[in-house]
This record gives structure tokens, sequence and C-alpha cells, in this order.
């Protein structure tokens, strides 16, 4: 496996894998299968950045198959460019368990480092995933919050945790 920035040439690669997201996973993502299935391609393009501050990394196996995915944006106001947020992580069901999503996150962790000004780097994760919690309070993510009933799917309501790695 190896991990690199998704560049807009993949767009067709990266949208098959959200929208397998989206629809197998739908209480871990704000973002709903039906709302973004019918997304022009155009569209998804202009969503996949590759700059320091703004870009999806992607796991591939050696045969160039994108397993997993991590985004990262950092706040563009003034006020807020100290925070970076880390955003739709997730990782084929037949590759859970490897230590994908761990590796994508540390990658995240490891370039937030060099980012001048960067002093947090936050995430929200539904509190029932509690896979996904574990591993980032294992990375150093600390909770500073709870939104109960954040996510509402199928009638169904989850909460959502608020987390924060501190980059010191």
């Amino acid at each position: 496996m190896h991990i690199q920035n998704l560049r807009r040439e993949q767009a067709e690669q990266f949208w098959k894998l959200r929208l397998e997201a989206l629809k197998t996973q739908p209480e871990a993502f704000g973002s709903s299968y039906e709302e973004q299935v019918h997304t022009p391609m155009n569209e998804v393009e202009s969503r996949i950045n590759d700059e320091p501050d703004n870009y999806i990394l992607g796991a591939f196996t050696e045969e160039g198959e994108l397993i997993g995915m991590a985004g990262f944006r950092r706040e563009p106001g003034r006020k807020m460019r100290h925070k970076g947020m880390v955003w739709g992580v997730y990782v084929t069901s037949a590759h859970r368990g490897k230590g994908i999503a761990k590796a994508l996150m540390q990658e995240i962790l490891r370039r937030g480092q060099a980012i001048e000004g960067l002093r947090q780097i936050q995430l929200a994760v539904v509190t029932a995933n509690t896979a996904a919690a574990s591993l980032y309070k294992g990375l150093g993510f600390v909770s500073y919050g709870l939104e109960k009933e954040a996510l509402m799917v199928d009638g169904r309501l989850y909460d959502e945790e608020f987390m924060a790695y501190f980059l010191g």
C-alpha cells in the first residue's frame, strides 16, 4: 500500500469510493448518498485540491486500486487559520483492520506539523463508530465536545464527538 494526494484525473476513482462510503456507512458522514450521487464529475474534480493545506489523501494497493481516503483542509479565515479539519475518512470493508486509516491519519498529522501557524487539527466522529473514535484517541486526539442527535439517518439519531489534535 502507498499513500499519496489524489489528483483531479483520479476523480472518478475517488467519487466511486466516496459514494460507497456514503451508501454503506450513512451514519458516519454528514453528506448523504442520495444528495451526492448525481454530482457532475466536473464538480467532483473541482473538489480535489493538491495544496499543502487542502488535499485528499488516497491509500492505494500496489495494483493502483484506491482502498482508503481522508481529506484535510485548513480553515480559510484570518481568525481561524490556526485550525485544520479532517473529513471523509473511509477504508473499504475488505481492507479494514490493516492499519490503513491509521496510516492516513498519521500522514495528515505529520503534514500538519509542517504547516506554518497551524495549531490544531479537528474532526468529528459519530459516537457509535467506536473503532474510529478509539483510533483517533490512540493518535492523541482529545475530546472537546459532544453534539447530541447531530445526524438523523433513516429515523435513527446519532451523536457526534468533536476531537482535536494539538500540534504544540
